[in-house]
């Protein structure tokens, strides 16, 4: 097996611990999230069973709102979080290319390593769907208040009384509180969470590529082929580009770049490294398993399936659960069910231990 494709191998794998991470964060987000829903609904129905239809301002309910608490712990959080990953990244990306090149190669190439401070200040100052991470999070507290006061205005005017209009606002428990206005910034949350950790991933991998180009010749798009997929991945999947994010062969442009394109994008990248000819190295291509081959080629199509199936069976009940790994392996599921299996959440320790080459 060549160099890439081991790094295409590992760059699949890589992105399915990464979704597991994402559940991880967005389970703990909405635990904070909670807590600030409570403290919201429980200050507003104080506020508003001292108010009367006539004393009834928008401004005075906007003044109470803005002074509640915050999505600030949720936002601290993340950020908390995305440093952490920073690091945890550098180090996958560097330790992934000392584990898989040869000696020679890393003799007259010494590998770059950027540091973490680094990629989580790029993570901060770039945008992803042309908002800052901090923008985000204050858009989603800004869209939060507006529609809760939306709500109470709606209330007023149609004479609801304040245990109707705080169920408005909450929602119902028998219905566990998703039919309130406030679910709506939880799925805000859930996507901003998934889209900043793919924009994080991505700067690191575009970081490390850029400090080591001179081994790195281009690099090649992966989708995720499922039937959630988008129509933008799904053209991109396998194209190449230059590492300053020109096509190579075709005319369909980067964009954003893969995990940033669009909202919760799962698309990866994997890096395309030059031949031992092509470092200057003169040595032929010796067979797998003699030597690390460096041929320089991409890596012939595979699906994701085509992919999970030849993986290791420790892996396949990593991503899938121990019964439809099974399943997989005899064959007896059909292949719209390969997806990473329901409830799949990992801690960033979780995901360090599992980034193993193997």
């Amino acid at each position: 097996m060549t160099i890439n494709k081991k790094l295409r191998n590992e760059a699949i794998y890589h992105r399915v611990n990464l979704i597991g991470y994402e559940n991880n964060l967005i389970r703990e987000s909405l635990k904070l999230l909670d807590i600030v829903d409570k403290e919201l609904t429980a200050q507003l129905y104080v506020a508003l069973e001292g108010m009367s239809p006539s004393d009834f301002k928008i401004s005075r309910l906007e003044s109470m709102l803005a002074s509640s608490k915050s999505l600030k712990s949720v936002t601290d959080y993340l950020l908390g979080e995305l440093n952490l990953l920073s690091e945890h990244e550098s180090s996958y990306q560097y330790s992934l290319f000392e584990s898989l090149l040869p000696d020679i190669v890393k003799s007259k190439y010494p590998l770059m390593q950027i540091p973490p401070s680094q990629i989580f200040t790029a993570v901060k100052a770039k945008p992803f769907q042309g908002r800052l991470l901090s923008e985000w999070a204050s858009n989603i507290e800004d869209d939060r208040l507006k529609r809760v006061a939306n709500a109470v205005r709606t209330g007023y005017v149609t004479g609801e009384t304040t245990e109707q209009i705080i169920r408005r606002v909450r929602g119902t428990k028998k219905n566990n509180y998703r039919d309130g206005i406030l679910e709506a910034s939880k799925r805000n949350v859930s996507s901003v969470i998934r889209s900043a950790v793919s924009h994080t991933a991505a700067i690191a991998r575009e970081s490390f590529g850029n400090a080591n180009s001179d081994i790195i010749k281009g690099k090649q798009w992966l989708s995720t082929l499922d039937t959630s997929t988008t129509p933008m991945c799904i053209i991109r999947d396998l194209k190449q580009y230059t590492l300053d994010n020109q096509p190579i062969g075709h005319d369909i442009p980067y964009g954003d770049g893969p995990g940033k394109l669009h909202f919760c994008c799962r698309s990866v990248e994997t890096f395309i490294l030059k031949s031992y000819r092509e470092l200057g190295i003169n040595i032929d291509e010796a067979p797998s398993g003699t030597r690390a081959s460096m041929d320089g080629q991409v890596p012939a199509k595979t699906s994701y399936l085509e992919w999970l199936q030849a993986q290791s069976k420790e892996r396949q009940e990593q991503i899938l659960g121990v019964e439809r790994a099974r399943l997989l392996r005899n064959g007896e599921i059909a292949p719209e069910n390969f997806f990473t299996r329901d409830g799949h959440v990992l801690t960033l320790n979780e995901l360090k231990s599992q980034e193993l080459i193997n």
